[in-house]
């Protein structure tokens, strides 16, 4: 039996209360975690991008700030979907910083 019908059977014999404190857990577990958005070490150096694609968030937030227009990032990376946009403003929001760092970073490359 696989892990996720465990997890189906155990959920199914929990009170409302119970399910509800497990629910917490998983946030709180989840933390930080972005929807469409993966970090992998081997991957564009590490560095936050679309799921399933090479494209890092800091380079469409970049784009943002020059003007681009979403339609625009869609027409140019036909691999993004509106979702993936919203996730990636999702993500500058919470880690602006980082963001910050990795564009700082990038234009230094350049140079």
């Amino acid at each position: 039996m696989s892990t996720i019908k465990e997890a189906e059977q155990l959920v199914a014999s929990l009170s409302r209360a119970q399910k509800a404190e497990l629910l917490q857990l998983i946030v709180r577990d989840l933390g930080d975690a972005f929807p469409g958005i993966e970090s992998a070490p081997g991957v564009m150096g590490g560095v936050p991008c679309i799921a399933r694609t090479r494209i890092p968030v800091w380079l469409l937030e970049q784009a943002r700030r020059l003007g681009t227009r979403e339609a625009e990032l869609l027409r140019n990376y036909p691999a993004l979907t509106a979702q993936d946009l919203a996730n990636a403003w999702a993500f500058v929001r919470a880690n602006r910083a980082e963001i910050d760092r990795q564009i700082t970073d990038n234009e230094r490359d350049m140079d």
